[in-house]
């Protein structure tokens, strides 16, 4: 059998410590603070703090997993400026109608 043959070994390359452990640090945040949501979850009254806590832990999940998972966070500023800012601008539309709506009618 030739070298030439022999096309689909496959190697194997050295697992980078570095990256699982940061990986694993990642994961274990992200357990954190889902365990955290749990506990509020079942503890606490539901109420308008609740929701607040609730959309709160959402967002620093949302930033873990857009800067680890998708690359994000190890990209340009001006990229992530180009995506952070107009999701402020969105969230800062859903409270300004949020808040609107609920003025209809009390006049």
């Amino acid at each position: 059998m030739s070298s030439e043959e022999n096309t689909n070994a496959i190697e194997v390359q050295p697992v980078d410590k570095a990256k699982v452990r940061h990986l694993l640090k990642v994961m274990w945040i992200l357990a954190g603070v889902t365990v955290i949501e749990f506990i509020f979850a079942f503890t606490m009254d539901r109420s308008f703090v609740l929701v607040s806590i609730f959309v709160l832990l959402t967002i620093v999940k949302a930033f873990y997993i857009v800067s680890e998972f998708m690359h994000l966070g190890h990209e340009v500023k001006s990229l992530m400026y180009s995506i952070v800012l107009p999701m402020l601008f969105v969230v800062w539309l859903i409270i300004a109608l949020i808040y609107e709506g609920s003025m209809l009618h009390t006049y």
